[in-house]
C-alpha cells in the first residue's frame, strides 16, 4: 500500500536529516564513541523525538507506522542515533500514558526538545529475558520511597539525567509488585559504573547504575503502584517494531554501499556487478531487505489498529534483525578484504547489526512469544 502524504513528509525530512547531519559523522562518533548531543538537539528542533505522542503534549501526533519509517531513514545514517530515537520514544510513551500532568509539565517537553538525557532501567544481573527476576527495591518511608538496587547495560547510563526504574515494592507479589519511578541521577545515593566499550552501535552509552538507598518523594512514582512490571512491558511491541526497522535500515545502508562498490570495482575486465554469483547476492539482499520491511510496516499498522499485536511485532523484530545480520555479512561479502577493515562503512554496519538480534528481547524470546500465539490464537494474519 503506498505511504500517505504525511508518511512520506516525516519519512523525507528523516532522510534528509540522516543523509545531510548524521550520516557523515558515523565514522567518528563509532571511532570516538562519542555522544552525540548536537545531532540530539538538532532532531529535537525538527520534531524527531517523540513521534508517536499526542500534539497536545508537545509530540507529533502521529502513528506508529510513521515512527517506523523515522527509524529506518536515521539508520541508514547511523544506528546508534536512531537506537536514542527510540529510546525517547518509549520514554515519551511512558509519560505521555501514564504519568500526571505534573509528571508530564516537568519532563515531557523537556524530553522532546532533547533537554535531557534519559534513560530506561529494567535489565539487572538476574533479570535479563527475565524481567521478573528484578531485585532492585523501593520501600516506602514516611515521605516517599527509599530506592535500593544496581541495574546493568542500561542505555544512556554513563550520560543520562534522569532514570525511569523498575523496582520491586511488594516482593511477594510476583509481576504485579512492580512499580515505575523516575529518579534524577543527581540525588544521593545514585552512582554510575564505568561505560561499557561495546562492539557495535558505539555512540550509544551503555553502563550500570547503582542505587544506594536514593530518598525519593511521593510523586516519583509513575503510573499505579504495583503496574510497573505492566507499563514497561506495554511499551515493548512498539519498541520491536522500532528495533525491526532500525534492523531494516542497517540493511539498506549495506545494500546501497555494497552495489555501489559492486559497480565501480572492476576484476577481469569488468564491474563485478555483472558477475552472477555476486549479481544474484544482491539480489537476495534487496529481496530479504523488501520482505522485512513489509513486515515491519504490517506490525506496524496493526499496532495503530489496535488489534492485538504482540505476535506481529516479535515476528517483524525477529526476522528483521537476523536478516541484518545476514545481509550485511554479505555486504562485506561484496566488499572482500576491504570490507573486512575499518573505516569501511560496511564493516561498521555488520558490527551495528549484531545487537538488533539481542535487545529488546533476544530473538530467542521472540521465538517463544511467537509460538505461544500460535498455540493460543493460530497463525497470526
Amino acid at each position: 500500500m503506498p505511504l500517505s502524504e504525511t508518511h512520506q513528509e516525516i519519512r523525507n525530512v528523516a532522510r534528509r536529516f540522516a543523509t545531510e547531519v548524521v550520516r557523515p559523522q558515523a565514522e567518528a562518533l563509532d571511532r570516538d564513541e562519542a555522544f552525540p548531543a548536537d545531532i540530539y538537539r538538532q532532531m529535537g528542533e525538527i520534531g524527531l523525538f517523540g513521534i508517536t505522542t499526542p500534539a497536545e503534549l508537545g509530540g507529533a501526533g502521529l502513528d506508529v507506522l510513521a515512527y517506523a519509517l523515522v527509524m529506518e531513514e536515521l539508520s541508514r545514517g547511523y544506528a546508534s542515533v536512531a537506537d536514542q530515537c527510540g529510546l525517547y520514544e518509549l520514554i515519551a510513551t511512558l509519560l505521555s500514558v501514564h504519568g500526571t500532568p505534573a509528571q508530564q509539565e516537568l519532563y515531557l517537553g523537556r524530553l522532546l526538545r532533547a533537554e535531557f538525557r534519559p534513560a530506561y532501567c529494567i535489565t539487572e544481573a538476574e533479570a535479563g529475558s527475565d524481567v521478573s527476576g528484578i531485585r532492585t527495591t523501593a520501600e516506602r518511608t514516611a515521605g516517599g520511597w527509599k530506592l535500593t538496587g544496581s541495574k546493568l547495560w542500561i542505555h544512556n547510563a554513563p550520560v543520562a539525567d534522569v532514570g525511569f526504574v523498575l523496582a520491586r515494592t511488594d516482593k511477594a507479589a510476583g509481576k504485579r509488585g512492580m512499580s515505575i519511578f523516575i529518579v534524577p541521577f543527581d540525588l544521593p545515593g545514585v552512582s554510575r559504573g564505568a561505560k561499557e566499550h561495546k562492539m557495535g552501535q558505539r555512540a550509544s552509552q551503555v553502563g550500570a547504575l547503582s542505587f544506594d538507598g536514593v530518598e525519593l518523594p511521593a510523586d516519583a512514582l509513575l503510573g499505579q503502584e504495583g503496574r510497573g512490571f505492566h507499563i514497561m512491558m506495554s511499551a515493548l511491541d512498539k519498541g520491536r517494531v522500532g528495533i525491526a526497522s532500525l534492523a531494516v535500515g542497517i540493511a539498506q545502508a549495506g545494500l546501497e554501499a555494497a552495489l555501489d562498490y559492486a559497480k565501480a570495482r572492476k576484476q577481469f575486465g569488468q564491474p563485478v556487478a555483472e558477475f552472477q554469483g555476486l549479481s544474484w547476492l544482491l539480489a537476495d539482499m534487496a529481496k530479504e531487505i523488501s520482505a522485512a520491511r513489509l513486515l515491519v510496516r504490517h506490525a506496524a499498522e496493526a499496532l495503530d489498529s489496535g488489534a492485538p499485536a504482540t505476535a506481529h511485532c516479535s515476528i517483524a523484530k525477529c526476522f528483521a534483525s537476523d536478516m541484518a545480520v545476514a545481509q550485511t555479512a554479505n555486504a562485506v561479502q561484496v566488499f572482500g578484504g576491504s570490507g573486512y577493515i575499518r573505516g569501511f562503512e560496511v564493516e561498521r554496519l555488520y558490527r551495528d547489526a549484531k545487537i538488533t538480534q539481542i535487545y529488546e528481547g533476544t530473538n530467542q524470546i521472540q521465538r517463544t512469544i511467537i509460538a505461544r500465539a500460535l498455540m493460543t490464537n493460530g497463525v497470526p494474519e
